[in-house]
């Protein structure tokens, strides 16, 4: 790794951080937020499909999916491809609490924004396809 990409890489880590801090505190955990927004995106999903994504084991899901169920967030059903297999969809509800952290790390981060500069403000927004881009490679979409 060249000096260069050891920059951006801690230039990252730090925003990642920051992003962080700027989400509301609405007693989910970072992993059960980010199950809620894969579900609330990308529709419902087979229970034994979300440990991955998510870097934890499956008996791990299948607890956080539990506490998610109890909260109202989301719902377990049968898959209608194959009843043995349980699907996890998010509710109502869920979907407004990711909605919610949305809304409030945008606010937090457009208070952030106001803090640059004309020409810094430009800099982020000239950035932002390169970053999409970066978030397709991460997901293994198109390289293209």
């Amino acid at each position: 790794m060249s000096a260069e990409d050891a920059a951006i890489a801690g230039g990252f880590e730090s925003l990642f951080e920051v992003l962080r801090r700027l989400t509301p505190r609405s007693g989910l955990s970072l992993t059960a937020a980010s199950t809620l927004w894969r579900l609330s995106h990308g529709g419902p999903q087979r229970l034994c499909d979300l440990h991955g994504p998510e870097g934890i084991s499956q008996p791990a899901m299948t607890q956080l999916v539990t506490r998610l169920e109890r909260e109202g967030l989301a719902k377990r059903g049968s898959d209608p491809a194959d009843g043995r297999a349980v699907v996890v969809s998010v509710t109502d509800e869920g979907r407004a609490a990711v909605g919610h952290r949305q809304e409030g790390r945008a606010q937090a981060l457009a208070g952030l924004l106001e803090g640059l500069s004309e020409e810094e403000y430009a800099s982020v927004a000239a950035a932002l396809p390169a970053l999409r881009k970066l978030v397709e490679l991460a997901k293994g979409g198109p390289t293209a």
